[in-house]
């Protein structure tokens, strides 16, 4: 539509010789389309920060322009220990499309232009080609890896890492979907593959790869040298535009002088250290660069005038006065922010549709799904407008003229498309209208694109164990772990598992019979009783809980079956409304909530009794599952009760639902101790009456005096959290109505898989896609960088966590905080406060009434507080990976960048294990090996939530896996799956050496999985 506008045209045929131009009150919602308009070569784009940057390339993919958005470092924190490498693998895959695309639209906040990066020069000679046929030592290659900046590790399971086995070389790009194998014969490459992470398998044979730094700085000391702006990478040709020139100045002065300001006080607190810098410097350890800020950022001034000696495009609403930058032409253009009908009335919508019409305005409406795009051109024909919804609309159809057949011609067309915002362009006689425009609705925000899932829960590998480590052998017992020793007797030489176990016996097996070992793992970190050698501990043991699991199994499989025997009532198929309300939900599912929505639905619509239990970790999805139920039973007239254990939980919900079913005749009342005594007396009299179609409260929705009309669907949120008394309540509400169970905790895949059958159960596994990755830092404790971090959350109206995990004196830590940050609503809270005080902090922590929570670990996990956005644990080394794992999952859940600060005491030296667990929750950002062994405490947690606590016990004598097993033989049994079979253990025994060499495998955790696989 630009093209059409004069302004446009003549800014077009001179930015070649005029510098800069200005394009005048451009609002920003138009301003993607003029940065779209020209399609070949690069352009970039620069705004004030990260939001506003996101929301361009949101944009500028709905006028189908290639874009990528540039994001920049934190400048403050460069001098933490660790930190996660999702910026940089962000920044090298751009670096990558400048270097081999023709062209596209680069967005970068005017931050990201102040950070050095390693020159276009360098990073193109650094980029490594490896193809089959070419002669490479494998040392040089690791050499060259190491200088691109990646790490080299025992197993590849993360982006940016590489590892040696023998003649196989495992490496994974950050601009690669899955890691690249590359194996050798001798020093030839001989073939290479992509592989899957998870399962190890090949994916496809290449002919080549490409592997492109996994840093984008320089290394060396000539790293100043080589290191440029990201202007540096694009040549005089590159169209330019500045978002705002003078707020993108003023941003910059901000950033310089907070990183000036960080960084002299880090000066002087060196200066404190003078003795140990000198060492540090001396020994290299310290490079004096670090001391230099100018080494590690470009001024802003520097900057903006870099900018002026581009082709240049400023767009400001401020008019010609712009001080940042000197423009020698200005173009003014007549658009204008389009009405928020939402508040304006629908009236006033068909009002100015008529009026645009009238004057013979092309106008687009856009609608979030296709379903409601058909319905609201419907909508405007029964107003005797003229509009139609296009066969086959798609993303991309706010970039499409209007159709010009007879039919068509002047109408309004009414399509599917996302925008944040509408525009309006009189010039050019054009009108684009989104659906948040007209209604407000929450609907109108962008489904997230999927992403490919990383299954990362679940301990596949014996690689995991190690030496000390308590394992369970299936005929002795438990035991320790020694590791692997090599053993020659009567001239053969093999290698051998050796068990230490409770009488000082040991145990050696051979290591191609690891079938019956497995990693002993309980609940509790309580060390187990060792088993004695050959005495008959053991098999009383497992024949205890052998007789345990056939009883359970037996219990399962008839209360399953009598379940099935019952009828209940069938509701009908979805509604039209169940369609659209559906359709209302802002992300796109996960293939596990797709799957978990079919099953509830096929529950409802059958004629047995719904007994379903949904599990999944806090923003997995769960909340829209049972969404949807209710919805659907409140189409057959049918009410909901959704049950919670705390008040707070339950306004949360309470919220969720009304925001949800805004729009829609559904009646949702609150009981709980937040609601005064009349509004309680009177959502009991309309549930009693049937006026309530849904009810979202605490225990107080199981007192006597509550009572349904036609109680259809019961939703009860973490069932095991509520005492005897109330448990025996819900079971007698479960009575004829359909049940849905939802669980925060993780369940085990070989619970569930030995469930399948005798419990439903839908797990939702898969991560939640519109989640954004947590930037994670590992860093000494300084009261400086608690200051800045708090503070600059602040500044964003967000909200700091501060985990501080001892009650006895938590009040001089809050104390501490406070005086930091003397601005700042600091409290504190602990697990020895009474539940109602608990509470009431949190309350008020959720309402925004408190900056920064200094708490312990005991922060409730089901809460969803968006607006938090910053965590700092103190002592984190003190702390287990699960801990820290949930602890650190209560930030990240907006749109926000989060960021977590885990801090271990200063001059404090940190064990192997404690750095080895910050590092892998620091590299949370794709889940690994590490995270899988924090999952296992949780998922024994949950498979102690479904089978009850009294199987708590079993689980801890055997060992889980086993538990596990025992289990999956007794459900068999009792469906009459499992024909007896004579059980034989065969054994060849060769007199040939068998034995893995050092030489091939050196780490001992390799060998044992390598083992395990030839074992089974």
């Amino acid at each position: 539509m630009l093209r059409k506008t004069a302004p446009f045209t003549a800014a077009q045929s001179g930015t070649a010789a005029v510098v800069p131009l200005m394009m005048e009150d451009a609002v920003a919602s138009d301003r993607p389309e003029a940065r779209g308009e020209q399609a070949r070569g690069w352009k970039l784009l620069v705004v004030k920060d990260e939001a506003t940057g996101k929301r361009f390339v949101r944009d500028l993919h709905a006028f189908s322009a290639q874009a990528w958005y540039y994001p920049a470092k934190d400048f403050l924190f460069y001098q933490a220990d660790t930190q996660g490498t999702l910026i940089t693998r962000q920044r090298v895959e751009v670096l990558k499309h400048v270097l081999e695309d023709e062209g596209g639209v680069v967005v970068a906040s005017i931050d990201a232009l102040m950070d050095r990066v390693l020159g276009r020069e360098n990073f193109s000679e650094a980029v490594l080609t490896v193809e089959p046929g070419m002669t490479m030592e494998i040392e040089a290659l690791s050499t060259k890896l190491r200088q691109l900046g990646y790490e080299r590790v025992t197993e590849v399971d993360a982006m940016g890492e590489y590892s040696i086995r023998g003649g196989i070389v495992d490496v994974y790009p950050f601009t690669a979907e899955n890691p690249i194998r590359i194996e050798f014969w001798d020093t030839e490459v001989d073939g290479i593959r992509s592989f899957d992470v998870e399962t190890q398998r090949s994916i496809e044979t290449l002919d080549t790869v490409e592997l492109y730094p996994a840093s984008d700085r320089a290394q060396g000391t000539q790293a100043e040298k080589q290191e440029v702006s990201l202007l540096d990478y694009f040549d005089a040709n590159t169209l330019l535009f500045l978002d705002e020139p003078d707020r993108l100045k003023e941003r910059g002065n901000a950033v310089e002088t907070e990183f000036r300001e960080s960084f002299e006080a880090r000066v002087e607190e060196m200066k404190k250290h003078a003795k140990l810098t000198a060492t540090l410097e001396a020994n290299g350890l310290l490079e004096k660069d670090e001391r230099d800020p100018d080494k590690l950022i470009y001024g802003i001034d520097q900057v903006m005038e870099r900018l002026e000696t581009t082709r240049t495009i400023a767009f400001s609403t401020l008019g010609t006065n712009l001080s940042a930058v000197k423009c020698r032409q200005c173009f003014h253009f007549e658009t204008s922010e389009v009405t928020s009908y939402s508040k304006a009335g629908f009236e006033m919508l068909l009002k100015d549709l008529q009026h645009w019409q009238s004057e013979q305005y092309q106008i687009v409406l856009l609608s979030p799904s296709r379903t409601r795009a058909s319905r609201l051109a419907q909508n405007l024909r029964d107003y005797d407008l003229r509009a139609f919804c296009p066969d086959t609309p798609d993303e991309t159809a706010a970039t499409r003229a209007v159709p010009e057949s007879e039919e068509n011609r002047g109408a309004i067309m009414v399509t599917f498309g996302l925008l944040n915002t509408g525009y309006q362009f009189p010039e050019a006689r054009f009108v684009l209208l989104t659906e948040g425009d007209m209604f407000g609705n929450a609907g109108a925000v962008q489904k997230k694109r999927k992403q490919k899932k990383l299954d990362g829960q679940h301990i596949a590998k014996l690689s995991e164990l190690r030496v000390g480590d308590y394992v369970v052998q299936e005929d002795h017992g438990i035991g320790i772990y020694r590791g692997i020793e090599r053993i020659e007797s009567q001239g053969v030489t093999k290698d051998y598992i050796k068990l230490e176990y409770g009488d000082g016996g040991n145990l050696y097996l051979p290591a191609t019979r690891l079938e019956g070992i497995q990693k002993y793992a309980g609940a509790d970190a309580a060390k187990p009783k060792l088993n004695k050698l050959g005495g008959t501990e053991w098999h009383k043991t497992r024949a205890r809980v052998q007789h345990a699991v056939k009883e359970i199994a037996r219990d399962l499989v008839k209360l399953y079956a009598a379940r099935q025997s019952v009828s209940g009532y069938k509701f009908g198929p979805d509604t039209v409304w169940q369609k659209e309300f559906e359709e209302m939900f802002p992300y796109e599912e996960t293939a596990d909530q797709d799957l978990a929505i079919e099953a509830v639905k096929q529950d409802m619509e059958s004629h047995k009794i719904m007994d379903r239990l949904i599990c999944g970790d806090v923003g997995y999805g769960k909340t829209e599952v049972a969404l949807r139920a209710a919805f659907k039973a409140v189409q057959d007239s049918k009410q909901v009760a959704y049950l919670v254990p705390t008040t707070i939980l339950a306004q949360q919900i309470y919220n969720t639902f009304v925001e949800r079913m805004k729009g829609f005749p559904v009646n949702i009342v609150l009981l709980c101790r937040f609601r005064t005594p009349q509004q309680i007396r009177k959502a009991i009299e309309d549930l009693k009456a049937g006026r309530a179609d849904v009810v979202i409260g605490t225990h107080r929705l199981l007192s006597k005096d509550v009572e349904f009309k036609s109680l259809g669907l019961l939703i009860v949120d973490e069932e095991q959290r509520f005492g005897v008394t109330h448990k025996e309540r819900i079971k007698n509400l479960k009575k004829n109505v359909d049940v849905l169970t939802l669980t925060a905790t993780p369940i085990p895949r070989t619970l569930h898989m030995s469930l399948v059958g005798i419990r439903d159960m839908s797990v939702l596994e898969e991560p939640p896609i519109d989640r954004v990755p947590i930037q994670t830092y590992v860093m000494e404790y300084n009261d400086e960088l608690v200051r800045e971090a708090i503070n600059r959350e602040l500044a964003r109206n967000g909200q700091v966590y501060y985990v501080y995990n001892r009650v006895n004196n938590i009040a001089d830590i809050a104390g501490h905080v406070q005086k930091l940050c003397p601005d700042a609503r600091v409290a504190y809270a602990h697990g020895q406060m009474s539940e109602t005080e608990l509470e009431d902090i949190m309350l008020r922590f959720i309402n925004g009434e408190i900056d920064v929570l200094v708490s312990t670990t005991i922060i409730e996990t089901g809460l969803d507080i968006p607006n938090a956005n910053t965590m700092i644990i103190q002592d984190a080394d003190r702390m287990g990976l699960s801990q820290l794992y949930q602890i650190r999952g209560r930030v990240g859940r907006s749109n926000r960048t989060a960021y977590a600060f885990l801090m271990y005491r200063r001059g404090k030296m940190l064990t192997e294990e404690s750095e080895k667990r910050l590092q892998a929750i620091r590299e949370f950002t794709q889940l690994g090996s590490g995270i899988r062994i924090a999952m296992r405490d949780l998922e024994i947690r949950g498979a102690g939530n479904v089978l009850g606590a009294e199987q708590h016990g079993h689980m801890e004598a055997v060992g889980y896996d086993l538990y596990c097993k025992l289990l999956n033989t007794a459900v068999k049994e009792e469906k009459g799956e499992l024909t007896e079979m004579p059980s034989f253990d065969t054994q060849i025994d060769c007199d040939i050496d068998a034995f893995i060499p050092d030489s091939y495998i050196p780490n001992e955790q390799q060998k044992l999985d390598i083992y395990k696989r030839i074992s089974s």
